[in-house]
């Protein structure tokens, strides 16, 4: 199962413009806390951008949607704490 860190050595990490950003439409998860410490993702074209919720402003990175659904899988297993 391949996971984000094999996406990123592979080159299939990418970014947006802060309009490009502005666009998409974001979401952070349901249980999230109100404390700022979330990522937000937006799908889009096929795959899946993430930013920091603090910092709509800020990077944003794109993942191939098999990549982060694979980062889901992994993540639910507990093969990422």
């Amino acid at each position: 199962m391949g996971d984000l860190r094999d996406s990123r050595v592979k080159g299939l990490a990418l970014s947006l413009t802060q309009i490009e950003s502005r666009q998409l439409i974001w979401r952070k998860a349901k249980r999230s806390m109100n404390n700022g410490d979330c990522v937000e993702v937006a799908p889009a074209e096929g795959k899946i951008f993430v930013r920091d919720s603090r910092n709509p402003g800020g990077p944003t990175l794109g993942y191939p949607a098999d990549a982060w659904r694979n980062f889901l899988a992994a993540a639910r297993l507990g093969h990422l704490d």
